[in-house]
């Protein structure tokens, strides 16, 4: 469970990097369905598939290091 919760930064790390450049090309990404988001006066992109893929990824290799 633990290694779950450390798999949630790396996964939204890698979400925020490649929604940034999926999104600032105007593009959706298709199935990432990259969207704007504003956050407290912030706007940046997010995508919830690859937040998620990237998070189950992470969790992957975190479990398989122990």
């Amino acid at each position: 469970m633990i290694a779950l919760v450390k798999a949630l930064i790396p996964g939204a790390i890698l979400s925020l990097a490649v929604s940034l450049f999926v999104g600032s090309g105007g593009s959706r990404g298709g199935f990432l369905n990259v969207h704007q988001v504003t956050l407290a006066g912030y706007d940046f992109h997010w995508s919830w598939p690859l937040f998620l893929a990237g998070t189950a990824l992470a969790w992957a290799i975190l479990l398989m290091m122990d």
